[in-house]
This record gives structure tokens, sequence and C-alpha cells, in this order.
């Protein structure tokens, strides 16, 4: 059985409105940023397949963020019906979207190092470990209500123990 990794959000919220709040921050973020692939003329390029055309790429990302969208509410859903079936899409993607943001955040200082770019390489590594942290930190909120709903669900809603520690 999965064990809470943290107990409350922010220290002052419950995992369980961190969940949400956490779910709703994926759910804005990924529509700004199908708004910004749509309407700007940046340059994507993916690490390992440097070959294949911008438009695909735009096509691929936007795909993606649709499923993201999708997951949320899917987890957003599970949080505010007390199944936890329903977070486990979002638990699995948001730690694989943890580890592929750390390490393009980690290949695009690299590259930005290499080019002679410091100053540009140094605050990419700073802002995107940043980043990189918010997101895992949302993670481990949204895998502690996870494990508490899982637990729940075990051993019955009402039949808590009274005085657990």
């Amino acid at each position: 059985m999965p064990k809470p990794l943290v107990n409350s959000c922010c220290l002052c919220q419950t995992t369980r409105m961190g969940s949400i709040i956490s779910g709703i921050l994926a759910i804005v973020l990924s529509i700004i940023t199908i708004v910004v692939i749509l309407t700007t003329r940046v340059h994507f390029q993916t690490i390992l397949f440097d070959f294949v055309p911008n438009n695909i790429v735009k096509i691929i990302l936007v795909i993606n963020l649709c499923m993201t969208i999708l997951i949320s509410l899917l987890m957003i859903a599970g949080v505010l019906k007390r199944n936890h079936y329903l977070m486990v899409p979002w638990v699995v993607l948001g730690i694989m979207i943890a580890i592929g943001l750390l390490i393009s955040v980690i290949y695009t200082a690299v590259v930005f190092f290499i080019d002679g770019f410091v100053l540009t390489g140094v605050l990419w590594l700073i802002f995107g470990l940043i980043c990189s942290a918010v997101l895992t930190y949302c993670w481990c909120v949204v895998y502690s209500e996870y494990a508490n709903l899982a637990e729940e669900s075990e051993r019955g809603r009402y039949n808590k123990q009274p005085y657990r520690r």
C-alpha cells in the first residue's frame, strides 16, 4: 500500500485541496502553452529526433498538452469523488513529466553553455530547476492524496482508527 509523502500542501492546505489546485494549475498552464505554441513563431526541436519538421513537433506538443488537460480533469474528478483509480494516470504522467523536464532543462542548459551563451545557460538552469522542484512538489501532494484515498478505500471510509499517529 502506498504511503503519503506529505501531510499537507504548502503547510496550510489539505492534500485534497492541493491536488485540486495542482490539477487546475496543470490545465491552465497547458492551455497557455497551447496558445503560445499556436500563435508564435518559436522553433521547437526534439532531443533525439532532431530531423522531425517543426510543424510535426508542434502538433505532437499540442496533442500531449490536450492529453494533459484530459488526465488533469480525470484526476480532479477522482479527488472530488474520492476514487483513487481515477488519479493513477495523473500520478504516472506527473512523475514522467518531472523526469522529462529535468532532462530537458539540463540538456538545454548544456547546449547554451556549448554555444557560448553562459548567462542564458545559467538562467535556464536556475529557472528550470525551480520549475522542476515545484512540479515534483505538486506530484508529491497528488501522490499523497492518492495514497490516502487508496488506504481509505482499503479499510472503508467510515472505519478510520480514532487516534492514528
